[in-house]
């Protein structure tokens, strides 16, 4: 499954993402970010209870990060600042 996800985010046409080689167990109670949404409201997309493939990423000339999550079920992308703080939610993609 790692591979194939790795290929997909690596499709999505954010460049930073397109230099992952490697994704990581990831705890959705770790990852699971508060993001704001394009509508404006805040929540949490992922399972706390379940694992997701994911990594970190710094943006490029930057100094807010990917933090990119993915499961058989969907894909997530969140940008944020240091320490995960002010998160928002890039792209959510079922699969």
């Amino acid at each position: 499954m790692q591979k194939r996800l790795l290929a997909l985010f690596h499709q999505l046409g954010i460049e930073e993402l397109k230099q992952i080689d490697r994704l990581y167990e990831l705890k959705g109670d770790f990852i699971n970010l508060e993001c704001k949404l394009p509508n404006g409201q805040f929540a949490k997309l992922l399972d706390d209870s379940k694992l997701y493939y994911g990594v970190e990423v710094c943006k490029t000339n930057s100094s807010r990060c990917y933090g990119i999550a993915g499961d058989a079920q969907q894909l997530v992308v969140y940008e944020y600042g240091e320490n995960g703080t002010d998160a928002e939610l890039v792209l959510w993609k079922r699969i």
